[in-house]
């Protein structure tokens, strides 16, 4: 693993998979702002690596991906400087939102309030056996915002606001029920299930997925008819990459 900055480890493979190690914070990798800051500036400068495939995004600790937002920070806080410390948080998570490439969470332990609107950002995510879940905020006198607002479209607006307004904790199997997490690992089979998810990922085009997911992102915010009529013009760029076909052409030699 080498640094990248000093709460970002990188590890490549020849797959052009990258594993995003968050180090340095704590055994619960709790996020205070110079951590924020750190992790955003990491996924930006792996945003401009035109070869990625898929990016993992782990925790150093084996408690938590990312537990939460500093609550000690958050203590001292003031009107202004709290609208500071949640604007970098949003920008960290917006960084994965729109990271080029498939972001895969790993999330072992505890994934709460800022950690588990990191994790809603990502584009997939695979649970320990174990994992916990929760929005706490409203229990220490604050809203849960920025990316809290992707967790109506995961799990709908009855499940969001359950997990948001009571603060409830949730287990790994109640979150892939309501469709919180993708995939709960049996235990010990955490990393064997991130990888088997990348395998799938490995499999498909690597700038079809890309515009895969830019079109998805896409699809969040605009209108129906707005939404199909866009990706037309997306399907026909497809054919400027070479993918379909080479990929098709390959498709139909096997099938003789």
């Amino acid at each position: 693993m080498h640094m990248l900055n000093s709460h970002c480890g990188i590890d490549r493979d020849q797959r052009g998979v990258v594993k995003l190690t968050i180090c340095n914070a704590g055994p619960l990798n709790i996020l205070d702002s110079p951590a924020i800051n750190a992790v955003r500036e990491g996924l930006d400068v792996l945003a401009s690596e035109g070869d990625i495939r898929a990016l993992v995004i782990a925790g150093q600790s084996e408690k938590s991906m990312i537990g939460g937002a500093d609550i000690k920070e958050m203590a001292t806080l003031d009107q202004a400087s709290a609208e500071r410390f949640i604007t970098g948080l949003r920008d960290l998570c917006e960084a994965a939102r729109t990271f080029p490439a498939p972001v895969i969470a790993q999330i072992p332990g505890w994934c709460l309030g800022g950690g588990l609107e990191f994790a809603a950002a990502c584009d997939f995510r695979v649970a320990a056996h174990d994992a916990k879940f929760a929005m706490p905020e409203v229990r220490v006198g604050i809203p849960s915002v920025i990316h809290a607002a992707l967790l109506p479209r995961l799990v709908g607006w009855g499940r969001a606001r359950w997990l948001i307004m009571t603060a409830a904790t949730i287990d790994a199997p109640t979150a892939l029920n309501w469709g919180l997490v993708d995939v709960v690992a049996p235990e010990g089979g955490l990393d064997a299930a991130v990888e088997s998810t990348l395998a799938m990922l490995l499999k498909c085009a690597p700038q079809a997925l890309r515009a895969q997911k830019a079109l998805l992102k896409q699809w969040e915010e605009l209108p129906l008819k707005e939404s199909v009529s866009l990706s037309i013009g997306v399907f026909g760029e497809a054919y400027l990459t070479g993918e379909p076909q080479r990929l098709m052409q390959g498709f139909i030699n096997r099938k003789r």
